[in-house]
């Protein structure tokens, strides 16, 4: 795999994620790796989701979204929140509904919630932009995971071109 496109695309620094959702009383969080900060002023983060993925169904009705920033040794929450949807992904999880009823999870390192405010197609995926409207620092301490160390948990390397120019 040294010499793999995928391989190639585990060295892009990016951090792993659960991306909370939320509509009425139904709510879903699922792990996530393409999220960023693209603006300053106003605070704006990027969100990449599959529109074929449960949860988008539920960003698109609230117009809102949850980032929790995951610490580098909750592998086991980042797996469990990466497992397709099921009856409820949150119980057993503390956490706490956020303005929009967006769930904010009590071990996160830290959290931000964010009100959509534009959408953007991306290839097989969605650019959700969404206006940070609240946040917090949870643990000052910890190091937040990379999706590095994750290895090959979501199965992605799969997805991935054998050549360039193939995709």
């Amino acid at each position: 795999m040294s010499n793999s496109t995928a391989a190639l695309f585990q060295r892009l620094t990016q951090g792993v994620y659960v991306v909370g959702v939320a509509h009425g009383e139904t709510r879903n969080a699922f792990t996530a790796a393409w999220v960023m900060q693209v603006s300053f002023n106003p605070l704006l983060l990027a969100l990449s989701i599959n529109p074929q993925h449960s949860s988008y169904g539920l960003l698109k009705q609230s117009g809102a979204f949850s980032v929790n920033v995951l610490k580098k040794s909750e592998t086991e929450m980042a797996a469990h929140f990466g497992r397709p949807a099921h009856a409820d992904k949150l119980a057993g999880t503390e956490w706490t509904p956020g303005r929009a009823g967006t769930p904010l999870l009590r071990d996160a390192l830290a959290w931000f919630e964010c009100e959509v405010v534009g959408e953007h197609p991306a290839g097989d995926h969605i650019l959700v932009l969404g206006k940070v409207i609240d946040g917090r620092l949870l643990d000052s301490e910890a190091e937040p995971m990379a999706y590095r160390e994750t290895g090959a948990m979501d199965g992605a390397s799969v997805l991935f071109p054998e050549r360039f120019g193939d995709a």
